[in-house]
């Protein structure tokens, strides 16, 4: 299954007097990286779970976020009366430095950091909670990654297809190549009234022809575009491979541009990049 780098899932739970929040983004990183926003309480957890989003997800920089806020209860809102104190004291300082400075207002007190007692004795029935809410936060991110992944993989598909469409045109035009060039050569030598020695004229042609031929880009085109789609049919992870192959396929792509010598081979060389650079930019979300 392919699944994508680009996800958000959010878990909230109520326990212990206290609104539990995990909210999990990620994005596409070229390795696996992950950053914990957590109380300090909960510190101890971090390597736990880095280990535990490892074990599900290969690539990609995954943002956690634990928010922990107060629930209503019939004791009311607890206050961390040292931390106010010490606030007040530091206010109070900064007054006689600076007469001049505004009032704080109560709320304003309160939104400070630690004032509010908001986050819960930091006991095993909260870690396994916080752990718990954690893995159902993962999951759903899993999910919605492999939701994503499923559109991405139909993409390429499409895209693959279209390119095999191309080829199939661009090989009747090879057939030609060495037909065209021997009519231009000709034709070159009529308008300058000028005759050739025929085996001079064939050599000539076969030069050219040698030239200008794609078959073995057009082959390769081919090869790449099979890989590609058996890779992505393919358990994977996906995305380094389908990038290198993105490359090799840009890379014949270039060099059919080159050698083309028609209008035609040109307009399906410039409509393969395009297609190419489309799942490029697909490729880059994909793990």
């Amino acid at each position: 299954m392919m699944y994508s780098m680009t996800a958000f899932a959010r878990a909230a739970i109520d326990a212990q007097n206290s609104h539990l929040v995990w909210e999990l983004k990620s994005v596409n990183h070229r390795y696996m990286e992950t950053q914990f926003r957590m109380p300090d309480a909960l510190r101890s957890l971090e390597h736990p779970l880095r280990e535990c989003a490892r074990k599900v997800l290969k690539r990609g920089k995954l943002d956690c976020t634990l928010k922990i806020s107060p629930v209503a209860t019939a004791d009311g809102i607890t206050i961390n009366r040292k931390i106010l104190l010490d606030l007040m004291a530091a206010i109070e300082q900064v007054r006689r430095d600076a007469p001049d400075i505004g009032g704080v207002s109560p709320l304003e007190l309160l939104r400070w950091p630690g004032v509010l007692d908001d986050t819960p004795t930091d006991d095993g029935q909260l870690l396994q909670t916080v752990q718990d809410l954690f893995e159902q936060a993962l999951t759903d991110l899993l999910e919605s990654r492999g939701r994503e992944g499923r559109r991405l993989h139909q993409t390429i598909s499409e895209r693959l297809n279209h390119i095999d469409e191309l080829v199939i045109k661009l090989k009747p035009l090879t057939a030609q190549i060495a037909s065209k060039q021997k009519a231009k050569l000709q034709q070159r030598l009529a308008d300058l009234e000028m005759t050739i020695d025929p085996v001079r004229l064939e050599t000539e042609v076969a030069i050219l022809a040698q030239k200008f031929d794609v078959a073995e880009e057009i082959d390769r085109l081919s090869i790449h575009v099979a890989e590609a789609r058996n890779h992505t049919n393919g358990p994977g992870p996906h995305g380094r491979r389908l990038d290198f192959l993105t490359q090799e396929l840009n890379r014949e792509a270039n060099t059919l541009g080159a050698k083309s010598v028609d209008a035609e081979t040109s307009r399906h060389a410039v409509d393969l990049k395009v297609l190419i650079e489309q799942i490029r930019e697909q490729v880059q979300n994909i793990e």
